[in-house]
Order: C-alpha cells, then sequence, then structure tokens
C-alpha cells in the first residue's frame, strides 16, 4: 500500500470528537511530543515544529477547530514570531494563510476544487486581485525622489487584504451547520462579557481586559461587533431564556457605559457601537428606536448636565492640533499625492513613504491619512475602493435579503446583527479605526480586532447555504 492510499484510508472516514481512532492518534502524537522536546531539552523550534505537526493532523480531519482557535487565538492568545524587524507575526495572521492552505490542499486531495455560490465571490476575489495588482504597480517609482517601504511590509500590507477576503471564504466554506455559527458567537459574546467585566474593575476579569489590550484585540471593531450581535439576539430571538436575554442587555449596557462614560475621549469606542445598535433598533422598530434615543439623551444630560460642555471642550483644548494635522494630512494625500496613481494606487505601505516629499505644516516627515478610506485608495486606488465598496454592498444586499428567510431564533438575530455591524463599521472607518488596517499605523496587531467584523461576515454566506438547501429540500 502506497502512502497515498494510506492517508486516503485514513482521513476517508468521518472522526467524531470522541471517537477511539482520534483518541489513539492523539495518544501517539503526545507520546511522540513529549519524546522529542524531552530529547531536544528546551528548544522551543521542536516544541512548535511538534505542535505544529500534531495542529495539522487535527485540522486535517476537523477544519472547523481551526476557525474556533483563530477565534479565540485572535483574542487572547500573545502568541506571536520575530521577524527580525519592529513587526511581528501574531497567531492571526499565522493561522489564516496556515487555514487556508490546509482547506485548499484538502480540496485538491478530494478532486473536488469548488467555491460555495454565492453573489460575494465575485467582489472578495476582485478585492484580493486588485490589491495583488497594486503590489505590482507599487514597484513604479511614482514619484522620481521617492523612496518605496521595504519588500516585506508591502507583502504584509497586501496579505491584509487579501487575508481579509480569505476569512470570509473559510468560515463561509467550512460552516454548513448554524450550531458552529451559534458557537462561535456565544463563545465570541462570553468572552466580551468577561472583558467587560474586567474593564469595570472586576477581580478577576481585569486580567483579562489587560491581556486583550495589551494584544490589541480589543480595538473599535471588538466594541462594534459586542455590541451589534448581543442587540440583534436581545430584539430579535424570541427563543432566548429569560436568564440569557437578562445577560444580554447587561452586556450591551456595560459595553455602551465602558465606552461613553470611562473612556468616553476615544470616540470610536463609543460612537460606532451606539450606530450600530441605533441601526438594529430602528430595523426593528422606528418607534422604539426614537423612544431609546430620546430617554438615553435625557438620561444622560441629567446624569451629566455638562457633559456636552465637556465634550466641546476636550475636543478644542486635547484633540484640536491632532484633528487638524489629520485634516491637512488628507488633504495632501488626497490633492497631492493620489494623483501620482490614481487608477491603481500606490502599492500597499507606500504612500507613507512619498509623504516626505509634502511638508505637513511646514515639516518634513513621514504621515499616515488616519483615515481607512483614504488609506485604501491611496494604497489600491479606484479600482481598490471600488472593490472594497462592492464587498460591503454585496454582504449587506445580502443580509438584506435573508432577512426574509429566517422569521425568528438565532439566525435572524444574526442576521440584524451583521446589518447593524456593517453600519458601525463603516462609521469606525471613518474615525480611524480599521477594517483594512494600515501597516504604519495599527499594523499586523490591529488585525486581531479587525478579523472579527470578516469573521461574522463569513457567517452570513453560511446562512445563505443553509437558507439555500433548506429551500431546495422543502422542493423536493
Amino acid at each position: 500500500m502506497n502512502n497515498r492510499m494510506f492517508l486516503n484510508k485514513i482521513f476517508a472516514r468521518p472522526i467524531e470528537l470522541d471517537s477511539p481512532l482520534l483518541v489513539k492518534w492523539l495518544i501517539v502524537a503526545t507520546v511522540l511530543f513529549l519524546s522529542a522536546y524531552l530529547a531536544r531539552g528546551s528548544s522551543f523550534v521542536y516544541l512548535f515544529g511538534i505542535i505544529g505537526i500534531i495542529g495539522v493532523l487535527i485540522l486535517i480531519r476537523l477544519p472547523r477547530i481551526g476557525l474556533l482557535a483563530l477565534l479565540v487565538g485572535s483574542l487572547v492568545a500573545p502568541i506571536s514570531i520575530g521577524t527580525g524587524s519592529q513587526t511581528q507575526l501574531n497567531i492571526t495572521v499565522i493561522l489564516i494563510p496556515a487555514l487556508l492552505g490546509l482547506w485548499l490542499a484538502d480540496m485538491v486531495r478530494r478532486h473536488k476544487v469548488e467555491l460555495v455560490p454565492s453573489s460575494v465571490n465575485l467582489p472578495l476575489f476582485a478585492l484580493a486581485i486588485s490589491a495583488t495588482i497594486s503590489l505590482i504597480a507599487g514597484n513604479i517609482r511614482w514619484n522620481l525622489f521617492a523612496v518605496m517601504a521595504p519588500a516585506q511590509t508591502q507583502f504584509a500590507g497586501w496579505a491584509i487584504f487579501v487575508f481579509s477576503a480569505g476569512v470570509v471564504f473559510l468560515v463561509a466554506n467550512q460552516i454548513d451547520d448554524q450550531r458552529w455559527l451559534q458557537l462561535f458567537t456565544w463563545l465570541f459574546l462570553v468572552i466580551a462579557g468577561l472583558y467587560m467585566l474586567g474593564r469595570l474593575r472586576v477581580p478577576p476579569f481585569n486580567q483579562l481586559s489587560t491581556l486583550m489590550n495589551g494584544l490589541g484585540a480589543d480595538g473599535s471593531v471588538f466594541w462594534i461587533w459586542v455590541a451589534a450581535l448581543a442587540t440583534g439576539q436581545l430584539l430579535f430571538n424570541p427563543k432566548l431564556h429569560r436568564v440569557i436575554r437578562l445577560g444580554l442587555a447587561g452586556l450591551v449596557g456595560a459595553t455602551v457605559y465602558v465606552g461613553f462614560v470611562l473612556a468616553r475621549d476615544w470616540a470610536s469606542g463609543w460612537l460606532p457601537p451606539l450606530v450600530a445598535i441605533g441601526v438594529i433598533v430602528w430595523l426593528r422598530s422606528r418607534y422604539l428606536a426614537v423612544l431609546l434615543g430620546v430617554a438615553g439623551i435625557s438620561l444622560v444630560l441629567v446624569a451629566k448636565p455638562d457633559l456636552i460642555f465637556d465634550l466641546l471642550r476636550t475636543q478644542q483644548s486635547v484633540e484640536s492640533y491632532s484633528l487638524m494635522t489629520r485634516d491637512v494630512a488628507r488633504q495632501i494625500l488626497v490633492e497631492q499625492i493620489f494623483p501620482l496613481s490614481p487608477i491603481l494606487g500606490l502599492g500597499p505601505a507606500n504612500y507613507y513613504w512619498y509623504t516626505p516629499l509634502y511638508p505637513i505644516l511646514g515639516w518634513y516627515v513621514k504621515f499616515n491619512s488616519h483615515n481607512n478610506y483614504v488609506d485604501i485608495i491611496m494604497q489600491t486606488g479606484l479600482i481598490g475602493l471600488f472593490c472594497f465598496f462592492w464587498v460591503i454592498g454585496a454582504l449587506g444586499w445580502l443580509g438584506w435579503r435573508l432577512r426574509k428567510q429566517f422569521l425568528d431564533g438565532f439566525e435572524r438575530g444574526y442576521i440584524y446583527a451583521c446589518l447593524g455591524g456593517i453600519a458601525g463599521t463603516l462609521v469606525a472607518c471613518w474615525l480611524a479605526d480599521w477594517l483594512l488596517p494600515f501597516v504604519y499605523n495599527i499594523g499586523l496587531r490591529g488585525f486581531r480586532a479587525s478579523i472579527l467584523a470578516w469573521f461574522f461576515l463569513g457567517g452570513l454566506v453560511s446562512l445563505e447555504q443553509i437558507a439555500r438547501r433548506s429551500k431546495t429540500q422543502s422542493i423536493e
């Protein structure tokens, strides 16, 4: 029996989590791991090598475990690999290409390379292709005096575009059962709830919030999708037990309180989540949205009547210079640097190296836009910006159509959460927070948070397949 026949024989059988065959393989893998590690002493190279082999064997048979590791690891796993530069490859950046590679290899092994049918596929491919073309075109020196970004940095900027699209494909094609989607959603909300307890200084959960903050996993996108997923289930899932509903209400309230009261200076922590909540409530009931809006504003003004004055004073005294420089930076980028290559952009990460040629307030320094939309158009041009909005539009339209196919339960709450999450995320992109992180601003570190939006939006495509399969079965 040759190696190929042996592997096909092993992996042809369905393996459950509690199957004897899987237990035997894990025992063998553990023995090999301990033997190799003890024989080599404390070398982490061999340790990670053995762990990697075990992980590959498990993920080949249980690809959803990889998605679970991606979600949880992005939030709490302090794992990274040095690159010899200031940038480290965190677990999110490591897992995504690994999971994509295993998924592709498995399709090739099964002689079935295909994607689930969806209107989202084409725009996702277009976004990845546009980033690739811009990466190639970025080797052109659009200003003869400019210096281009190092090759590894350009590649990192390109990877952010491609990996983001890849996560949507992974979730859409590997989740064919809503129970897994429920597991991911509730697990995320539980972690978020513990994080909020930590932000409220409830021991020992403050250690978790400190960890996630240090990793960069609690960026604006994290807050948006906590608020959106919790509100969606609270308002559109009547099947929930009252205890769970109470917990969700508490989570939404804690998210708003921590963002607006305890961290009010950071607008991206409370304004985009409020937008997400507002959109979901509006879709549930316009009267309820108006009522909650009026009640919320009245409560805030009664509890803190000087709030508006404080906000205005903060903007004028603390952030006025920052806001002014950001406006000037965007003006220089759009009016002076962008015309150098308006169609394809300057390539991933490259525009940052062009900026010293264009003085900002009299200084010849490197700067970035602090605006995700400007970043996209500067790196990938009009084509890339069009593809980005094509992806967002396709996902939004998919959610809007799916809301008529799921009339209640978890799925309906999830769909409306995605619609609100998209709205909040688009606002965050304007407020200098990142759906597609810029390598010279928040960098790959911010990918831990931004990946959450792509992950849960991939769940929309999964629900599309579930709805299509259900409709086919009903017709038959």
